[in-house]
């Protein structure tokens, strides 16, 4: 899609007159919709999502945000002819999208003279598309980050605005590597805000062919393969451990939820992939990876309760070998 020249049309543009039409969902949704509404943009809309039944919601609902602050809401999957159209009649300045979960159409991105941005949470252009913070998390990467693009018809392929990193600790989950970058996310918004209604946005082209695209993770693909170096192993715990579905293997054909794990060991390889080694401290049980082993701190069989991984596999005391 041919990239707009939007400074003319900012010129006469202040932060309080630059009618702003959102698409949010998910915590990073409700913190950048907030400092959105904290550096003054006038929001005409929101669009979010309904919550898919059975999922585990862990976020702030951004619906309820707006509905504080008197902002008309809209629930929808997804924009067609008839919310473009929707959207048209809003005549907004502005577009943002925090964590929308579908592309927003070529026609829809047109609308708005001031450009229309996105918020990706992570270092474009690595880790395009779906679920990048499980990504990094199974990827072993130690630095994560948010970047701010201009929208086009393409999955985060815009030009950079601006970006902000940070570092992946050993303690990160899947959940608090979410929240930090929420965190990150808002405080961007909220400074290049005014810079974007100025007509003043930087436009830095990605190279995407440096970059990485994922895609999204079902729970199915959650299953541990034992082959792999200890330090896998762990990070693929915590990429998937609560509020997501969580990592399994199986336990003498019993499906079984690692929701914790730490690494024991990394270089030797104590015993073939997934045998039991034998218990730890504080009900910890010891399991052989490919490379190295891995301490299993907290498991659940399959609807069952879930506690020390000690307790749950000393029920079967011939069981000898996960898989």
């Amino acid at each position: 899609m041919a990239v707009r020249n939007h400074g003319a049309e900012a010129s006469a543009v202040s932060v309080a007159s630059a009618r702003c039409v959102v698409f949010a969902y998910q915590e990073m949704g409700y913190a950048c919709t907030q400092a959105l509404l904290e550096a003054g943009a006038p929001i005409a809309a929101l669009f979010t999502h309904e919550d898919a039944p059975g999922e585990n919601i862990w976020w702030r609902p951004v619906r309820e945000l707006a509905r504080r602050h008197a902002i008309p809401v809209h629930l929808c999957p997804e924009i067609d002819r008839a919310g473009t159209a929707q959207v048209a009649r809003l005549r907004p300045a502005l577009l943002y999208s925090f964590y929308w979960r579908s592309l927003l159409p070529a026609a829809l991105l047109e609308l708005a003279a001031l450009g229309a941005y996105n918020l990706h949470g992570s270092l474009l252009p690595a880790y395009r598309g779906r679920a990048p913070v499980n990504w990094m998390l199974i990827n072993g990467e130690r630095r994560a980050g948010v970047t701010l693009h201009h929208m086009v018809a393409r999955a985060d392929a815009g030009d950079i605005v601006a970006q902000r990193a940070v570092d992946i600790e050993e303690s990160d989950t899947a959940l608090s590597l979410h929240l930090k970058l929420a965190r990150l996310g808002a405080e961007l918004v909220r400074e290049m805000h005014p810079s974007i209604v100025a007509g003043r946005a930087p436009r830095r082209p990605q190279d995407l062919s440096q970059g990485s695209y994922f895609g999204r993770r079902r729970p199915e693909d959650g299953r541990i393969d034992w082959r792999w170096p200890a330090r896998r192993v762990f990070d693929f715990v915590r990429a998937l451990t609560h509020p997501y579905p969580g990592a399994f293997c199986f336990a003498g054909g019993r499906k079984l939820f690692v929701w914790e794990a730490k690494v024991s060991a990394e270089t030797l390889a104590p015993a073939a992939p997934g045998s039991i080694i034998g218990p730890g401290p504080d009900g910890a049980v010891e399991v052989a990876a490919g490379q190295g082993s891995v301490w299993l701190l907290r498991t659940q069989f399959e609807n069952g309760a879930q506690g020390p991984a000690a307790a749950a596999l000393a029920a079967d005391r011939a069981l000898a070998r996960l898989n």
